[in-house]
């Protein structure tokens, strides 16, 4: 099973990612966490990509593309989600076909839908575990708040410790990454587009407004 994952920053894409990766034992690939495996190995891309990151700007085609690539060749087997990329129609373009010529089948695209200035208040304040991204914190919902201990917050999963992304905090970063995404003639708007109506894909569009629960569950009731 191979999938497509796409919403906006802030939509818990990541969080319903991990969920069905671990119900169907998935490789959860995720642009994001290639661009720091590569910044962290100090590679000449990851070099590259860290300058476009720490701008809040897209990283170029040429330097994502061959991370991601060479990442989906190795989960072939295993069937993998895939969630950050393609972030653009031109990348959309050349994952399909890549895709083809690697005799690779697509066969979901699950696009999470919310509300511009919602996903901004939600990047706003969620808060990064040290020891998975994936783990659900966030100061001002509740149900994923970070619990206390010893004076400070730490993860409300594992107890790890939390920080806030420098790019989580600054509104013009945000409203870049979101222009990116809402844009539905070049940007990622019109990647969810391209496959819609390009694919053989099932679509499973679900609202991103509710619940982490309500959603995972719309989702896994669509995926065979």
């Amino acid at each position: 099973m191979n999938i497509l994952a796409f919403g906006p920053n802030g939509s818990g894409k990541g969080t319903q990612g991990a969920i069905v990766k671990e119900k169907y034992g998935l490789d959860h690939i995720e642009s994001g966490a290639i661009f720091r495996e590569h910044i962290k190995g100090g590679t000449e891309l990851g070099k590259k990509a860290k300058e476009y990151i720490d701008r809040g700007d897209l990283v170029p085609d040429e330097i994502t593309i061959p991370m991601v690539l060479e990442t989906l060749a190795k989960s072939k087997e295993k069937g993998w989600l895939l969630d950050g990329f393609p972030r653009s129609l031109a990348q959309a373009e050349a994952l399909d076909k890549a895709l083809k010529e690697s005799g690779m089948a697509l066969d979901y695209v699950i696009e999470i839908i919310l509300d511009r200035e919602i996903a901004k208040e939600r990047i706003m304040g969620r808060r990064l575990c040290a020891n998975d991204n994936n783990h659900p914190n966030h100061i001002a919902f509740e149900a994923i708040k970070p619990v206390e201990k010893d004076g400070h917050l730490v993860c409300r999963v594992c107890g790890g410790e939390l920080s806030a992304r420098a790019d989580d905090q600054d509104e013009e970063a945000i409203n870049k990454r979101h222009n990116i995404y809402y844009d539905d003639k070049t940007g990622t708007m019109a990647a969810v587009n391209y496959f819609k109506n390009n694919s053989n894909a099932k679509v499973i569009s679900v609202d991103g407004s509710k619940a982490i629960k309500e959603i995972s569950e719309e989702i896994m009731s669509q995926l065979n």
